[in-house]
Formats: structure tokens, sequence, C-alpha cells
């Protein structure tokens, strides 16, 4: 019975050392993602969303991007809709944070009205696309607690795999699987289980074009709901780095002008 008790206290404490080393590898690799796209201070875009139905019908349109990067904080991002007509003038606006929630609004101007989107309801769904409010939000490391589980090639590329669990209580996902390029440290897929550990979707990332020889950006993104039989692809153009932003740019008084 002694040794019985002496190889179970052996098993459970090299299987605390396996799952804390998972950890800290799966923290490290995600500061290295931070890392190696900090620096790039604000830049605009043009962005192509199409809608596809599980019928395969599909809706297009067309929006502006703007972001700021932010000292010590999450990122603030900018959305305009230009097309089609019935979502013109639609603009959404995302103050990402670290160690708090993120806040967001959007300016329906139908209803010319600034609509504050509660923590509640970031799980639902971005103007019927299959991208969430929160899937939004910039990557923060410390949104997350990580577990590193394997190496693996995808589409020829080497990766480091790693699960992702959200500290944000309000948060759709129970984890996140993501393939991360071991060289370039840049998302290549990430597949997001729901609250029953359910695989629900999978973005993949594709097309990436590198700018100011350093900030790697994914020219097309293809978001799959295995669940609805929906998608949305994105295909992103005219990026425009130190376009000049600040703060001022990203104000909520400026939505409804």
């Amino acid at each position: 019975m002694k040794f019985n008790n002496i190889a179970a206290t052996l098993m459970i404490a090299l299987s605390s050392t396996t799952v804390i080393a998972s950890s800290e590898k799966g923290l490290s690799i995600a500061n290295k993602i931070d890392l190696y796209d900090k620096g790039w201070s604000n830049f605009s875009a043009k962005l192509k969303m199409t809608l596809e139905n599980k019928e395969g019908q599909k809706s297009l349109r067309s929006l502006k991007i703007k972001s700021l990067e932010v000292n010590g904080d999450g990122d603030k991002g900018l959305i305009s809709f230009i097309k089609p007509n019935d979502v013109y003038g639609t603009k959404f606006l995302s103050f990402s944070h670290v160690n708090k929630a993120d806040d967001q609004w959007i300016y329906m101007p139908s209803i010319k009205r600034i609509k504050r989107i509660s923590s509640a309801n970031k799980s639902g769904p971005f103007m019927g696309s299959q991208f969430a409010y929160e899937d939004l939000s910039s990557f923060e490391v410390d949104k997350y607690k990580y577990k590193y589980i394997r190496d693996e090639e995808i589409n020829g590329i080497k990766c480091h795999v790693l699960e992702l669990y959200p500290n944000y209580k309000y948060s759709g996902y129970k984890k996140q699987i993501l393939w991360v390029d071991n060289e370039r440290y840049i998302p290549i897929k990430n597949e997001y289980y729901d609250r029953k550990n359910e695989l629900l979707k999978t973005l993949h990332y594709n097309n990436y074009v590198q700018y100011l020889d350093k900030y790697w950006r994914s020219m097309s993104q293809l978001m799959e709901n295995h669940q609805n039989g929906k998608s949305t692809h994105i295909e992103m153009s005219e990026y425009i780095f130190l376009a000049g932003f600040t703060a001022k740019d990203f104000s909520r008084n400026r939505l409804s002008r």
C-alpha cells in the first residue's frame, strides 16, 4: 500500500509539473506574438466583407477601418460601413483593454443613436456576420490563460498549437485553439469552442503581406460557423501605416458626425 501511495504521489507531482511547463511555454509564445507586433502606431485600411448563408447566398459589404495602438492598454478601433445603402453610415468603435471589459459602441444612422454594447452581449454576432463583438478587440496577453499543446505543420507552415482560456467572464467561448507560425509568430488558424466545449467556428488567416519590413497582415480571412453553416469572408486592401491618427480620431462623440 505504501508503494502504491508513493507511486500515486509521484504521478500527481509529474502531472502538475507538466501542466506548469505547458502553461509557461504557452504564455511565452503568447508574449512573442505580442512582442512581434508592437510599434505600428496607427493604420487605416479598406475591407470587403462577404456574408454567405448555408444555401450559398451571398451579400457584400464595404467598410473602412482605423486602428490606434495604445501603450499600456488595448488598442482603439473604428469601423465605418460604406456599402450597401442599408448599412451606410453605421460605425463601430472599440476600446480594447487588458485587465477589464472592453468598451464598445455602435452608431445606427437609421435611429440616429449611439448604443453601448453591454458586457453580457459581446458574444453576439457583429452586424449579421459570423464574427462576434468580442472577436473585434485587439489581442492582449493578459486576457487569457494559455496551454501549449504541440507543434504541428499546417498548410506547409510549422506552427505552435496553443489553447487559450478567456479570463473574461462573459466570453461566449470556453476556449480557443490557436495555430501560430513558429517563425513569424502570426496566427494561421483559430478554432473557437462554445460554452459547452463544442467546436463553434474556425477562422482561417491567409495571404499575409509584410508592412514596414516588420508587421504582417492577413489580407484574406475566412470565418466558418460549423453549427449554422454560415461563413464570413474578409478581404483587406490599401493598408496605410503611420496615418497620423490620434486618440481624438476615436472619440465617441465623433460617431454621429
